[in-house]
């Protein structure tokens, strides 16, 4: 029986997709996989029966994706799986960035054993006046899963929404509502937006993407909401255009040393995926994404291999990790051709510098097979299903 190790809580609904199938605990020794919330995997030594990790969640920080890669250990994560519950924090993060609740509520508390609280409140409420969504500009950075419902919402609250992704989906924009806008560039939502909500990955790339150059491009009182990653936003840049007043409010679900505490910044303690909804949702997903790669090699979202999967059939079916680089299909097909086996299904998708081949065959391959497969230059793993 195949071991799956869990090296956080996992929501029950998704290890009972595995139970019965697989010996599944937080103690297996020898694990063929591994499923993940928060813990930090760059220390951990991999054991040699490790095909593949599913992160509950969308973002891989945790995981040592390169090294991963190198081990033909195939990296899951679930997107969309949280997505609604980061969209509900996400109308609450514009509420927050508009109105000082926070600072109001905790007003109130002071007024506890005394009387005339109500008069009080009276008196003292115009030093908590904000401002409402209707009409503003809001800017979506990142039009994915989440941040196309972020958008969609930002409508229905009345705001003029606008949007940039270069690397949007057909399937992301057909889903936006047709009132939001698209936007050439990231300098076109700097300049023109009200409100600005960041939905993209933590990259090299999109790393202190809001600093001291972009927030210069800003509205007078610009407003940012960060629920993706902390690494997104230089602190010392926004603190300083909160104390200059370029900045109005700074809301993050990604509290840090420097953010804590800050006058201006509304820090939440990573709510954004903490409902119970959200849990199930990823820990299924999880799943059912380990369970067909490890039943059949079909890989679906996964981070570090690109996406190849085929309907199960009776056939016997070899899949082959290899790297992407000219002349290695012709060879894999002909290892099986030259010992007259049929293919019957075949299936190749790459993903960097890296490709994933399925083959579907009316015959068992033997071990002389497989090895004659490893043998072809840049193939670096081979699982056969029968």
């Amino acid at each position: 029986m195949l071991k799956v190790k869990l090296m956080n809580k996992i929501a029950k609904v998704g290890t009972d997709v595995l139970r019965g199938k697989y010996e599944v605990s937080d103690s297996v020794v020898g694990e063929d996989a591994i499923m993940v919330r928060s813990a930090n995997l760059h220390e951990l030594e991999f054991d040699k029966n490790l095909r593949a990790i599913a992160r509950c969640g969308a973002g891989v920080n945790n995981i040592p994706v390169d090294k991963c890669t190198k081990a033909g250990i195939v990296v899951f994560n679930t997107p969309g799986a949280n997505a609604n519950a980061v969209k509900e924090l996400a109308v609450a993060a514009l509420i927050l960035a508009s109105r000082d609740v926070i600072g109001g509520v905790e007003w109130v508390k002071t007024l506890a054993g005394t009387e005339g609280v109500a008069k009080a409140v009276e008196a003292g409420k115009s030093a908590f006046v904000g401002h409402e969504l209707a009409g503003k500009t809001l800017g979506v950075i990142g039009l994915g899963a989440i941040g196309g419902m972020v958008a969609n919402v930002g409508v229905s609250l009345g705001m003029n929404v606008m949007g940039y992704d270069p690397y949007i989906t057909a399937k992301a924009a057909w889903s936006l509502a047709p009132s939001v806008s698209q936007a050439a560039d990231y300098d076109e939502i700097f300049k023109s937006c009200d409100y600005i909500t960041l939905h993209v990955p933590a990259t090299p790339q999109t790393k202190n993407m809001i600093c001291a150059d972009s927030i210069a491009k800003m509205k007078d009182g610009v407003r940012i909401l960060n629920l993706a990653r902390a690494d997104l936003v230089n602190a010392a840049d926004v603190k300083a255009a909160l104390a200059s007043g370029k900045m109005a409010k700074y809301v993050t679900d990604f509290p840090t040393d420097e953010t804590v505490g800050v006058d201006g910044i509304v820090a939440i303690p990573h709510l954004g995926a903490s409902t119970v909804e959200s849990e199930d949702h990823c820990a299924v997903m999880a799943a059912q994404q380990l369970d067909e790669f490890l039943t059949c090699g079909n890989i679906r979202n996964s981070v570090n291999f690109p996406n190849v999967f085929v309907s199960r059939s009776e056939k016997n079916r070899v899949c082959i990790m290899h790297e992407n680089i000219p002349n290695t299909l012709s060879p894999i097909a002909g290892v099986f051709s030259a010992r007259n086996i049929n293919i019957e299904n075949f299936a190749n998708a790459s993903k960097g510098e890296v490709a994933y081949t399925i083959v579907e065959t009316n015959a068992v391959a033997d071990e002389a097979i497989l090895a004659d497969l490893l043998k072809i230059n840049g193939v670096f793993g081979v699982r056969q299903f029968s």
